[in-house]
């Protein structure tokens, strides 16, 4: 699979922003930039692995059959279905800054690597 298009567009908009502050930039050393975009990279990578998990958890609640009453309205469900989506995603985020998966280590090394990044 080819991600080069999709991380091209990235950069394009991380560089706009580097350019529009110019005089930081200026002020800044070679290393302070190549810290900076790394930091980047790792949180789009880790952003990455916190969707993942979230797809693949809400896959998995589907899996499960949840009892319903029958007295439940409609804005009970909606209700239980909002703090449902909110929860998976909250697990999701805490399993990926807790690198449970280390799959955004595992991506970040390899576009570091692949994209000379």
């Amino acid at each position: 699979m080819d991600i080069s298009g999709l991380m091209g567009s990235y950069f394009d908009t991380a560089a706009s922003g580097i350019s529009q502050s110019g005089n930081k930039i200026s002020q800044m050393t070679e290393e302070e930039i190549k810290q900076k975009s790394d930091d980047e990279l790792m949180e789009v990578c880790k952003e990455f692995e916190s969707y993942f998990l979230e797809q693949v958890f809400k896959e998995m609640a589907k899996s499960v059959e949840v009892f319903k009453g029958d007295d439940e309205d409609d804005s009970t469900s909606k209700m239980v279905d909002f703090f449902k989506e909110n929860t998976i995603a909250e697990l999701a985020s805490q399993s990926t800054d807790r690198n449970s998966l280390g799959l955004a280590q595992m991506l970040y090394e390899q576009m570091k690597r692949n994209y000379n990044l």
